[in-house]
């Protein structure tokens, strides 16, 4: 009889990482940095009792939750975010001010004009429509109204949850090249089982291994957690399935001493409030209780 505990969930996000070290295909890409990359890859979490936040480096999980909460309200402009604190997303603004008007400026100066300058964040803190611009009003019917495919995701889910049609799409074709980055996560599938527990899918056409897929699991672990509470249901699984997994080459050091780290015991969380709506949440409302991870590991990122 094998009496050995369950292999600790992380793993199956650090086994990826060392396996594309180990075997992935070396690969120029379009920020000039390089990567290695593999093709494929799943990873499956219960979340009725953790939450897939990493511990074998600190993840700013407050930063990852303000940015879903961001996409959740249709933003689409960096000024939401800079105004939290979160720069994740100035880099790509900041990129295509530079290469549409040729003006060397340091993150520091472009975020004080974006929050200084309504005329400025209007026109060069706009993203397009990014994410939750495409999920809340990207599409749009026949007679021109958009499509709320969050909130018709919710109506569903309580109506008739064994719909095989509990889709989120944000690939929005004839409007990617208004975009500063396409979408990475690009698509969700709900799936509400017998027992009243609900599963979330994420499919993600493209997966920086070390910055971007730490963040978008807790996106995606969180969503389980929002959309069970609004639909009086319990948190299931949080399915994630990346195309394009890939470590920069810039992070190859900073991915080896992660993966000399041992996972310790993830975190619970919990939601204080159902609010109103699925869209009246703020960070306040969210607690991750035993969280104790490893140090920080500083990465560039390549935009």
């Amino acid at each position: 009889m094998n009496d050995a505990p369950p292999r600790h969930p992380e793993y199956q996000y650090l086994d990826i990482l060392q396996e594309i070290l180990d075997h992935g295909d070396e690969r120029r890409d379009r920020t000039g940095v390089g990567t290695l990359a593999l093709f494929g890859r799943h990873m499956r979490f219960d979340l009725s009792d953790t939450f897939p936040v990493l511990t074998t480096r600190k993840t700013y999980w407050q930063t990852a939750i303000r940015e879903m909460l961001w996409m959740l309200s249709g933003g689409r402009n960096i000024r939401e975010l800079v105004t939290q604190g979160v720069h994740i997303w100035t880099d790509n603004a900041m990129a295509r001010f530079q290469r549409e008007t040729g003006e060397q400026i340091t993150r520091e100066e472009f975020e004080a004009r974006i929050l200084e300058d309504d005329d400025f964040a209007e026109k060069h803190g706009d993203l397009g429509p990014v994410y939750g611009f495409a999920w809340r009003h990207g599409f749009v019917r026949p007679d021109g109204t958009p499509v709320d495919q969050v909130s018709d995701l919710v109506q569903r889910i309580k109506d008739a949850p064994a719909d095989r049609r509990l889709i989120i799409e944000g690939w929005l074709v004839g409007s990617l090249h208004e975009m500063a980055l396409p979408p990475c996560h690009k698509t969700y599938q709900a799936f509400v089982s017998s027992d009243g527990r609900l599963s979330l899918a994420c499919q993600q056409r493209s997966a920086d291994w070390c910055i971007g897929v730490p963040f978008n699991l807790i996106g995606l672990g969180l969503l389980v957690h929002m959309l069970a509470k609004e639909c009086d249901l319990m948190p299931g699984e949080a399915l994630w399935y990346g195309m394009d997994c890939h470590v920069y080459l810039n992070h190859i050091e900073q991915a080896r001493e992660q993966l000399s780290r041992i996972p310790k015991p993830w975190p619970t969380f919990r939601i204080k409030r159902k609010a109103p709506t699925l869209f009246d949440y703020t960070i306040d409302d969210f607690e991750l209780e035993g969280y104790d991870p490893h140090p920080p590991i500083k990465l560039p990122i390549a935009v």
